[in-house]
C-alpha cells in the first residue's frame, strides 16, 4: 500500500512536470551510433552517456574526480624568473622571435587530464530483431528513457543520476512476466580488474596514469610509481535487484533471468582526497565509499530514488521557463528537427529547447560541494580528451559558469569558486617563483590539481602557454556572485581576499612605457599579428584584452572596497594606476586595436576575439557608455565574420546582445544550431566542448536582461523573430529576480522580485508603471531612439508588477 502511493504521488508529480514542459524533451527513433549522439545524465560527480542500444546497451560512466597525476610541482621551473626582464628587454626593443624563445625557458609541465570511469553493457538475446524504437532525454525530470519491442514483448529502460542519494539507477520493465533476461558486463579502456563480491556486486576496479605524459617520455603508460604517491584509484559497483526474477553471476558478470522489473544500482568512488594530497598514497578508501554509496540506496526502492532526483534536480531546473512560440514542438525526432533547422525551417521550440539544455547540462555538471564543470562537463569517454579536457582559463572555464548567476543557478557556481580559491594557493607560489611578483597568478591550463604555472614544458606558443592572466578573469566571475546576490558576507570574506590579491599581482606584473602602463609580455589568445614589415609575431606589449581585463579587475576591486568600508588608500591608488592603463585605440578600418600597434591578423577570422572582453564579459565599451568604442567594436565583429568554432559562436551572440543588436545575436544563434550542434545537442568545436552549450544560454539570456551597467535592461536586444514571448525566473544583478511578457517586439507586463531589497533601476525601451506604488521615472537618448529609466525602493521578498503606458 505504501509502495502504491508513492507511485502514485511520483506520477502526479511526473504528469504535472510534463503538462507545464511538455517541449523539454530531447527524442529519437534510433539508438546512437556513436558518442556523440548518446544522451547525458549526471547528478554533478556521476555522469553517464546513454546510448539507447536495445540489444547491446552501452552506458558510458564518468566520475568527476577521477583524473591523471597527483598534487601539483610548486616550482617546477626555478630558473623561469631569470628570463623576465630579458624577455621585456626584447619586446621593448622589438625582438620578438627572441623573446618567443626566451619565453619558452619560462613553461613548466602541462596539465593532467580527465578520465573515464569505464562502461556497463547490458546485453539481452532477442530472438527477433527489436522494433517500435523510441528514446529519449526529458529535461524536466531528468531522465533517459529508451523504449521497444522484442519477440512480442514491450520493454522501457529509465536511467537517472540522483544527487540525493549519489547514485546511478537503470530501471527496466516489460509487459510480460519473465520476459527479462540478460546480462551485466563491465569494461575499461584503462587496465582494470572485475569481481564479483559475494552479495553479487559486480565490482570493477582500478587506477589512472601516474602522469600525463609516461608515454611521451619512456614509451609506456604508468600507472605506479616508486613512492606510490600518484595514480588515483577508481571504483564502480553494479548491484541489480528484481522482485520477481532471478540475479546469478559468473565471475565477471552479472546474469538476470525470468525477471519482469529490475533495478540496477550503479556507485561509484575514486580515492581521490584533496588537490594537496596524493591520490595513492594518501588517498580515501574508493572501495568504502563505493560500498557506503550502494548500501545506502539499496534500503530504497526505485520511486522512493526517483521521486527524491526529480524533487532535488526540479527546485534547480524549474526555476526558469521560457516561451517563445505558443505552437507545439514539432512530432520529430531531434536530429530530424535540426536537420530542417539547417536547412531553414523555423523551430522556436527547439530555440526553447536548447537554451534549458544549458541548464540541464549546467545542474547535472557542477552541484556545490563538487569540483567545476571542465572543457566536457563530466562526460568524457577517451583516456587521451582533447584538450585534456581540462580547464582552459582563456575563456573556457569562464564561459562554462556565464550563465549560472543570470538563470538562477547561484548555488552552481560553488565548485567554480572552490577552484579558484584552490589556484588562488597555487598561483600565489606561481607568482613568486616564475615572476618574483605578489599575488597569485594564473595561466593558460588548470586541472583538478589546480595546476597554475605556464605550460607548455618548454615547446609550446607563447600564444597560448605564456598567457598570464587567468587571476583577474577568474576575479571577475568572484565580484560577479555578490553582485548577483549582494551577498556582502561573501564578498568580505571571500571575494575581496581573492580580489585584491589578484590586483597585487597585476600591479607588479604591470611596467612604464612611454607615459603609460602596459604588460609585458602580453598577448591576444590564441591570435597572430602581421608587423608592416612582415614580421609574425605572437608576443607583444599591451594587448586590448590585458587592459580590458586589468581595468576589469581594478574597477571591481575599487567598488569593492567602497561596498566594504574598507581599504579607501589602496582603491586611490587602484584608482590612479587605472586611468594610467595604455588606452584602447581605434585602427585604420574601424576597428578595436587588437594588439599594440594596428596590425593586420595572420588569420582575421580567428575564433578568439579577445580584444572584445570590455564588451563582454567585460563592462568596459557599451553603446550606452561610448558610441566610438562600440562602433569599433561593431566593426571588429563584421570583420572577425559570423564563422567559427562553437563555442566562439556562442561568444559572439553575447557580443552583438550587448551591442543591443538582436537580430545579429539571433543570426550567430542559428549559425550555432545549424553548424556547430551535436545531434544529441552537444556543442562541437569540433570536437565536444561544452562550453559552447553554456556561452549560447548565456547569449540568450543576454538577448532578454541584462544589468552589467547601471541599469536593469529589459528586452534589451530581442530579435524580429522572438516576437511574442514569456520568460520566469532570471536574475539581474542586485538580486531581483525578473519575469517579462511580450507581444509584437514590445514589453507587455513584468514582475520584479527583489530578493535582498534597494532601489531597482529599470532601462526599457517604452515607459512602465509600478502597479500599487510610485516610481521616479525620466527620458534618456543616448542610442538614436529614447529609452526610459524607471527607479523604485524594493522590500526583500516582495514582487513588484509592472505595466506598459
Amino acid at each position: 500500500m505504501k509502495r502504491f502511493f508513492m507511485l502514485l504521488v511520483l506520477m502526479i508529480v511526473i504528469q504535472e512536470a510534463s503538462a507545464q514542459d511538455k517541449e523539454l524533451v530531447l527524442w529519437y527513433n534510433k539508438p546512437a551510433k556513436d558518442w556523440n549522439e548518446a544522451l547525458p545524465v549526471g547528478n554533478g560527480r556521476l555522469g553517464a552517456m546513454v546510448f539507447g542500444r536495445a540489444e547491446e546497451e552501452l552506458i558510458q560512466l564518468n566520475e568527476e574526480t577521477l583524473w591523471t597525476g597527483g598534487p601539483v610541482d610548486l616550482n617546477p621551473n626555478p630558473d623561469a624568473s631569470k628570463f623576465l626582464q630579458p624577455v621585456r628587454n626584447a619586446l621593448f626593443s622589438d625582438s620578438i622571435d627572441k623573446a618567443v624563445s626566451l619565453l619558452m625557458k619560462m613553461q613548466g609541465p602541462d596539465t593532467e587530464m580527465y578520465q573515464p570511469l569505464g562502461d556497463i553493457l547490458l546485453k539481452h538475446h532477442f530472438k527477433s530483431a527489436p522494433s517500435n524504437y523510441y528514446r529519449d532525454l526529458n529535461m524536466t525530470t531528468a531522465t533517459a528513457t529508451t523504449r521497444f519491442s522484442a519477440d512480442g514483448v514491450n520493454y522501457s529502460r529509465e536511467i537517472f543520476a540522483s544527487a540525493p542519494d549519489q547514485i546511478l539507477v537503470i530501471h527496466i520493465k516489460a509487459d510480460k512476466k519473465e520476459s527479462i533476461n540478460f546480462s551485466i558486463e563491465a569494461q575499461h579502456e584503462l587496465p582494470f580488474k572485475t569481481s564479483v563480491s559475494a552479495d553479487k556486486h559486480l565490482i570493477l576496479s582500478g587506477k589512472a596514469r601516474v602522469d600525463s605524459y609516461g608515454k611521451k617520455v619512456s614509451g609506456k603508460f604508468l600507472y605506479e610509481d616508486s613512492l606510490r604517491q600518484n595514480g588515483m584509484r577508481y571504483q564502480f559497483r553494479v548491484k541489480a535487484v528484481s522482485p520477481d526474477g532471478k540475479v546469478n553471476s559468473t565471475g565477471s558478470s552479472l546474469v538476470i533471468s525470468h525477471a519482469s522489473e529490475v533495478t540496477i544500482y550503479v556507485s561509484a568512488a575514486t580515492s581521490f582526497n584533496g588537490f594537496e594530497k596524493y591520490p595513492d598514497k594518501e588517498g580515501k578508501n574508493e572501495r568504502k565509499l563505493a560500498l557506503g554509496y550502494l548500501n545506502a540506496a539499496l534500503k530504497k526502492n526505485c520511486s522512493q530514488l526517483l521521486q527524491a532526483h526529480i524533487a532535488d534536480y526540479q527546485r534547480y531546473f524549474n526555476r526558469v521557463k521560457l516561451t517563445l512560440t505558443s505552437q507545439p514542438a514539432k512530432e520529430l525526432p531531434i536530429d530530424q528537427r535540426l536537420l530542417r533547422y539547417r536547412r531553414g525551417e523555423p523551430d522556436p521550440a527547439l530555440e526553447e529547447l536548447y537554451f534549458q539544455f544549458g541548464r540541464y547540462l549546467l545542474i547535472s555538471s557542477s552541484r556545490p560541494g563538487g569540483i567545476a564543470a571542465n572543457l566536457q562537463g563530466i562526460w568524457n569517454n577517451s583516456i587521451s580528451p582533447p584538450w585534456r579536457s581540462n580547464y582552459t582559463t582563456n575563456i573556457n572555464l569562464q564561459m562554462n559558469y556565464w550563465p549560472a548567476e543570470m538563470t538562477n543557478l547561484s548555488e552552481l557556481t560553488e565548485p567554480l569558486i572552490g577552484h579558484i580559491q584552490k589556484m588562488a594557493k597555487n598561483g600565489y607560489h606561481t607568482a613568486r617563483n616564475y615572476y618574483n611578483m605578489r599575488g597569485w597568478a594564473v595561466h593558460h591550463n588548470s586541472d583538478i590539481w589546480a595546476q597554475t604555472n605556464p605550460v607548455g614544458e618548454g615547446s609550446g606558443d607563447p600564444k597560448w602557454a605564456n598567457w598570464s592572466l587567468g587571476s583577474p578573469w577568474l576575479s571577475q566571475h568572484l565580484f560577479e556572485h555578490y553582485r548577483f546576490t549582494a551577498d556582502k558576507n561573501f564578498l568580505k570574506k571571500t571575494a575581496y581576499p581573492l580580489m585584491k590579491g589578484a590586483a597585487d599581482f597585476c600591479l607588479d606584473w604591470l611596467v612604464e612605457r612611454n607615459g603609460v602602463l602596459v604588460t609585458a609580455p602580453s598577448t591576444s589568445p590564441e591570435n597572430v599579428y602581421i608587423m608592416p614589415n612582415g614580421t609574425k609575431g605572437t608576443v607583444t606589449i599591451a594587448s586590448a584584452m590585458d587592459m580590458e581585463i586589468i581595468w576589469d579587475l581594478f574597477t571591481n576591486v575599487i567598488e569593492a572596497s567602497e561596498i566594504l568600508g574598507t581599504d579607501k588608500e589602496y582603491a586611490e591608488m587602484l584608482k590612479h594606476k587605472r586611468d594610467r592603463l595604455s588606452p584602447l585605440k581605434i585602427g585604420k578600418k574601424g576597428n578595436l586595436v587588437e594588439w599594440f600597434g594596428d596590425w593586420e591578423d595572420e588569420d582575421p577570422k580567428h575564433r578568439h576575439i579577445s580584444h572584445l572582453f570590455g564588451l563582454h564579459p567585460g563592462r568596459q565599451i557599451s553603446p550606452l557608455i561610448d558610441r566610438e568604442f562600440a562602433e569599433a567594436s561593431r566593426k571588429t565583429l563584421e570583420v572577425r565574420g559570423d564563422e567559427g568554432t562553437g563555442w566562439s559562436k556562442a561568444w559572439k551572440i553575447n557580443f552583438w546582445a550587448r551591442m543591443l543588436d538582436g537580430d545579429h545575436a539571433y543570426k550567430m544563434y542559428q549559425e550555432l544550431l545549424k553548424v556547430s550542434t551535436l545531434n544529441n545537442l552537444f556543442d562541437t568545436h569540433p570536437p565536444f566542448q561544452i562550453d559552447g552549450n553554456f556561452g549560447a544560454t548565456a547569449g540568450i539570456t543576454e538577448m532578454l536582461l541584462q544589468s552589467h551597467l547601471n541599469d536593469i535592461q529589459l528586452l534589451p536586444a530581442l530579435p524580429a523573430n522572438w516576437a511574442d514571448g514569456h520568460v520566469r525566473g532570471l536574475v539581474a544583478r542586485g538580486a531581483f529576480e525578473v519575469e517579462m511578457i511580450w507581444k509584437g517586439g514590445k514589453l507587455s507586463r513584468a514582475f520584479i522580485t527583489s530578493k535582498a531589497g534597494g532601489q531597482c533601476r529599470l532601462r526599457t525601451n517604452q515607459k512602465v508603471a509600478l502597479k500599487d506604488g510610485k516610481t521616479n521615472s525620466r527620458l534618456t537618448n543616448e542610442l538614436n531612439s529614447p529609452q526610459y529609466i524607471t527607479t523604485f525602493d524594493t522590500r526583500k521578498g516582495n514582487v513588484y508588477e509592472l505595466t506598459v503606458n
